[in-house]
């Protein structure tokens, strides 16, 4: 890891831990060489750097654009393996992005609903993930966050104290096979069985 991910990465688990009672289930099935991709449901600002520390290496995360533009935290973002996404429209271009890593044998971490949910709920797919999924056919390592949305929901200033967990589901291997169809029905289709895989996911606090 580079020097400021490792950095980034040990003040993540400092806080995650102090702050969020944070636990990961099943972290035995996080596929930790070569090319795959983590996809889970998105609750808070804090879901991809716990995300991030459910991995022993190095991750990279898409974020909006305009988060590079912020004093002191933006320039540091791209050092983070963070990968620019313009949330206006449609960008072709960090999915080629993210299909030129995951090809390359890392690692990415996708939101298949696209942005955080607004009550806490599960959020349609959208089709980014499947277009990525069509070009690569690297496996993908179904996740879900519990306790995100009530730590630091949509609209909230400050996160509060709350336990977090993410619990790490069977990851998915795609083939040529899964590949019937063309264009946004296809990409949608493989969302979609991708977001079934996370809403299957359950956990019960002990």
């Amino acid at each position: 890891m580079g020097a400021w991910y490792t950095f980034g990465y040990g003040l993540t688990k400092c806080i995650a831990h102090t702050f969020f009672s944070f636990r990961v289930v099943h972290p035995e099935r996080i596929i930790e060489t070569g090319g795959a991709l983590l996809a889970m449901n998105h609750q808070s600002f804090v879901d991809p750097p716990l995300a991030g520390i459910c991995c022993k290496r190095e991750i990279h995360f898409l974020a909006r654009k305009t988060l590079l533009d912020w004093p002191v935290l933006g320039p540091i973002l791209p050092k983070l393996n963070v990968v620019p996404v313009n949330q206006e429209r449609a960008d072709m271009s960090a999915l080629k992005t993210v299909i030129k890593l995951v090809k390359a044998g890392h690692c990415t971490i996708i939101f298949p609903e696209g942005g955080r949910t607004e009550d806490g709920k599960l959020q349609p797919a959208q089709p980014g993930l499947g277009l990525i999924i069509a070009k690569s056919l690297v496996p993908v390592v179904p996740m879900r966050i519990f306790g995100a949305y009530e730590a630091y929901p949509m609209g909230a200033k400050y996160p509060k104290i709350h336990p977090i967990t993410i619990v790490v589901g069977e990851p998915i291997i795609f083939t040529q096979a899964d590949l019937v169809g063309s264009g946004r029905e296809l990409y949608q289709r493989l969302s979609d069985r991708v977001m079934e895989s996370i809403a299957a996911i359950e956990y019960e606090r002990p």
